[in-house]
């Protein structure tokens, strides 16, 4: 199976010190290196990847983010980027066209919230650079990662997404190490009600995998190994998945070569079997995992993400070049 998703860390510092994540406590982080990018931008080419997501910590504190974004879309693939927003208006001539999928994140509708949620005072940032975005021809999406907590804000965060003219990506919170948490029944019940509306994309699957108890060792769903090339900013290829890697395989212009190893395959192998795998939920590999099984979970995907690609790619191009 080719993988089909690069989730490329260009840095793990963060502007922000949210309080779900520990990326940003990475304080250290080096860089990405443009050659080494280069190179690893290519070997992905070559193994197949389509979808480039440059993640952090915060991306647009990475210098040479628009050089990044610029090789890989001379390479073809398909960009996306989530920022908290500070760095943007300073940085959105240099990316403007380079990123297909934007999304800036908000966690509450009421300002003092979210700004305690992420450490830093952002709040005014999103909305600043979604209206930026927007003027500049850009196809922005709000970012809202759901917690019991603030589950009570998703009608509000509906109604600003649809005041702004952009879809609310609903993001189910996930569990791993000490951060993150469980999301109650009646969390769940509230997703669920809003599953397929308008203006909102919410991957019902995740809330099916949620009530299922997640990934399940005997009976894997989790394809992370399949479907994703993990890039650390220290230039290793991370195994299995970011978030509970047990190996990293240092690159040297090399990553064809190492996704051939039988360390690699060994891994896949291990896929979703791993002791550290029971009950995973982590989104950003089940996402790309309902997409390749023949299960409950595709079914459920597929129209989701089907909606969502149609209305990025065909029904907001054709609307704002009517505007104008």
């Amino acid at each position: 199976m080719k993988p089909v998703l690069a989730n490329y860390y260009v840095t793990n510092r963060c502007n922000a010190s949210c309080d779900f994540c520990d990326i940003w406590e990475d304080k250290h982080s080096p860089f990405i290196r443009l050659e080494d990018a280069r190179a690893n931008l290519a070997d992905l080419k070559k193994l197949g990847v389509k979808v480039i997501d440059f993640t952090g910590g915060e991306p647009l504190l990475h210098p040479d983010i628009d050089e990044l974004l610029r090789m890989a879309k001379g390479l073809g693939f398909l960009t996306t980027l989530t920022s908290n927003g500070l760095l943007y208006p300073k940085k959105a001539e240099s990316i403007r066209g380079l990123v297909d999928l934007l999304h800036f994140s908000l966690d509450s509708p009421i300002r003092e919230e979210h700004d305690r949620h992420r450490g830093v005072k952002c709040f005014d940032s999103v909305f600043q650079s979604l209206e930026l975005a927007l003027s500049l021809g850009e196809k922005p999406d709000l970012h809202f990662t759901v917690r019991n907590e603030n589950i009570h804000h998703l009608p509000e965060m509906v109604r600003l997404a649809a005041q702004s003219g952009v879809i609310l990506i609903v993001n189910p919170l996930f569990s791993y190490g000490d951060r993150g948490g469980q999301l109650s029944g009646e969390v769940l019940d509230i997703l669920s009600s809003y599953s397929g509306k308008s203006g909102i994309y919410l991957n019902p699957a995740f809330i099916d995998l949620r009530r299922n108890g997640g990934n399940q060792i005997s009976d894997p769903v989790c394809k992370a190994v399949s479907t994703t090339v993990v890039i650390s900013a220290r230039n290793e290829l991370l195994l299995p998945c970011y978030h509970f890697n047990n190996q990293k395989l240092q690159l040297n212009g090399d990553l064809f070569e190492k996704r051939q190893s039988r360390q690699v395959q060994d891994a896949e192998g291990m896929q979703g079997r791993y002791p550290f795998c029971q009950g995973c939920t982590v989104n950003c590999y089940f996402e790309p995992s309902f997409a390749v099984s023949m299960n409950q979970y595709m079914v459920k995907a597929l129209p989701s993400k089907l909606k969502y690609s149609l209305t990025k790619f065909i029904v907001q191009k054709f609307t704002r070049r009517k505007k104008g």
